[in-house]
């Protein structure tokens, strides 16, 4: 196994809260280079993170003694206090979801077998010293899925209990990694010389996830729990771990209702202007029909993403932003998986490997709708999450390194790219009816899983406004009334909706941290403007917003109160 154990960490006494950033992402990219990778941290693509019990606890130990230092740390700018406040918060939610087991957990999304394969995606391709670096992490597949079994074991021992639908999710995942392909379609290129070998190796690491699918299927399955629901206990860590803030459940629960309601009375006012005195199902099946807002085949849509974001990268900069150069080339490409996700990574530290923005073609897709896209272009690019990270990646003189490369909170990275999409729409890149239809459909479907997943994991009754207007039945949320309220409430394929729903039902208070996050953003920015009055700058407040950092919620709205 490729596996370099780091030292202990020592923290000198006088050691300022950069120092302490700094030396804790030293030890970090050690402990876990797929992290590294994911981050575009150099020099670590030949090793692979431990997934054993014994690599988790080693890097639940270094966080620990990081916060340690941390208290001790001096901060010598105001920038490191809030640097010290963000890395604290997130250190002590590692520390809670590590405890809960909510980092290890089997599911159908973001779970350590995913890092497995993931972690070759942004892997180069270039040099023969990179496809050393590929034969090395491919030939610890094998071993480190293994590793990763007698993690599960463990939690198991532990009463740490996966969902039976999370596992059978993971089982076909794991099994469709060998089916398409995915090793021996990633060495196809690979020099001569090397060829051999990587084409083992690649055959090998399918296998080793086809067994793996057989050791969930034959000694986790039976063992997993039936129900879906994590309860209120868990739910509260691992909404705070996404949030970076503390939040009021049954409040937010409440509000996901009436937003999505008040989001689709706005959607039946415009469906009205593209279909006069239509529905909304009206308006979406005349749009559908249009040739003009539909293209055919994955690469002409590649190719129309490619150019709307290459457009809107050189229209904003200089007029509502102030773009540097590294940051205005953002690559669109078609992932190599088939989930249905729209998703982006960042750059390398270096910018040598651009920001991407990817699409994950679900199977039997080929027809792709320009008016439900358009925002998503936003939400993923400029000035969604392409900014954000990005620009975070370039202020090297006002972040430390932990700030710029491993620090992502969901609700705040989500929330503003959400923002972002509201944003363009006050800007006018949204005027046009079904653009704007289209980024209301989008927002809706983030408001409904709001509602969905604080509802199943919390046991909650379904609402009584719902069961008057949805014809649920009464009683508490389901799988399968969280199934048809979706379908109710979106315009998303059956295939798409069943796979969102056992997403949120295996990653609580993940899918909420979108449209809460978009929340507290627009209070922030409505409290700035409040405090400021007449001389309140949109331009101003977002770069000095965006110039933080990712930081959590709570420490976002503080920091912004003091500037």
């Amino acid at each position: 196994m490729s596996h370099t154990s780091s030292p202990p960490v020592s923290q000198p006494d006088a050691m300022s809260v950069d120092g302490v950033a700094d030396q804790y992402v030293d030890h970090l990219v050690r402990l876990d280079p797929y992290e590294a990778t994911f981050a575009g941290v150099a020099g670590h693509d030949h090793l692979s993170t431990d997934l054993s019990p014994d690599g988790y606890a080693e890097r639940l130990a270094l966080v620990k003694r990081t916060l340690a230092g941390l208290e001790r740390a001096v901060a010598n700018e105001d920038r490191e206090s809030v640097a010290r406040d963000a890395m604290r918060e997130r250190l002590e939610c590692e520390i809670a979801c590590e405890e809960a087991g909510l980092n290890r957990v089997i599911r159908n999304l973001a779970s350590p077998m995913h890092a497995v394969r993931e972690a070759f995606d942004l892997m180069s391709t270039q040099t023969a010293d990179d496809w050393q670096a590929i034969a090395s992490r491919l030939a610890d597949v094998p071993t480190n899925l293994d590793r990763y079994r007698a993690t599960i074991e463990a939690d198991l021992a532990a009463g740490l209990t996966p969902a039976r639908r999370q596992v059978g999710a993971v089982i076909e995942q794991a099994n469709q990694v060998n089916k398409d392909g995915f090793f021996t379609g990633l060495v196809e290129t690979a020099p001569a010389p090397q060829r051999g070998e990587l084409d083992r190796l690649a055959v090998a690491a399918g296998e080793a996830f086809s067994r793996f699918a057989d050791y969930l299927g034959d000694h986790v399955h039976q063992r997993a729990r039936a129900d879906d629901h994590v309860g209120r206990d868990v739910y509260r860590i691992a909404s705070r771990n996404f949030l970076g803030a503390e939040i009021d459940l049954d409040e937010t629960y409440a509000w996901g209702l009436a937003e999505l309601y008040r989001i689709e009375a706005e959607q039946a006012e415009l469906a009205r202007r593209i279909v006069p005195g239509g529905s909304v199902d009206d308006a979406v099946a005349a749009l559908d029909a249009d040739p003009a807002r539909n293209i055919a085949g994955t690469e002409r849509f590649r190719a129309w993403m490619q150019e709307l974001s290459d457009r809107t990268i050189a229209e904003m900069n200089g007029t509502h932003f102030d773009i540097p150069d590294p940051i205005r080339t953002l690559e669109c490409r078609i992932a190599p998986t088939r989930d249905g996700v729209m998703y982006y990574t960042g750059p390398s530290e270096d910018f040598s490997r651009p920001g991407r923005m990817w699409w994950s073609v679900p199977e039997g897709i080929s027809t792709f709708s320009t008016w439900r896209e358009t925002t998503t272009v936003f939400h993923e690019g400029v000035p969604g999450h392409h900014l954000q990270v990005a620009q975070v990646a370039y202020h090297k003189e006002a972040l430390n390194r932990w700030q710029r490369l491993f620090c992502w909170i969901s609700g705040h990275g989500e929330g503003w790219a959400l923002y972002a999409e509201r944003l363009m729409g006050e800007l006018g890149y949204l005027d046009d009816p079904a653009d704007r239809l289209g980024m209301l459909d989008a927002q809706a479907f983030r408001a409904a899983r709001v509602v969905i997943d604080i509802g199943v994991h919390l046991g909650l009754d379904i609402p009584d406004e719902v069961v008057r207007r949805d014809g649920l039945a009464p009683g508490p949320w389901t799988a399968e009334s969280a199934y048809e309220f979706l379908d109710l409430h979106t315009r998303q394929a059956p295939e798409v909706i069943q796979f969102e729903i056992t997403r949120y039902l295996g990653w609580p208070g993940q899918a909420p941290s979108y449209k809460v996050g978009e929340r507290i953003w627009m209070a922030a920015r409505e409290e700035a403007r409040r405090r400021k009055g007449a001389a309140f700058d949109l331009k101003e407040f977002h770069r000095q917003a965006l110039n933080l950092g990712s930081i959590g919620l709570d420490p976002l709205q503080d920091a912004l109160a003091r500037l």
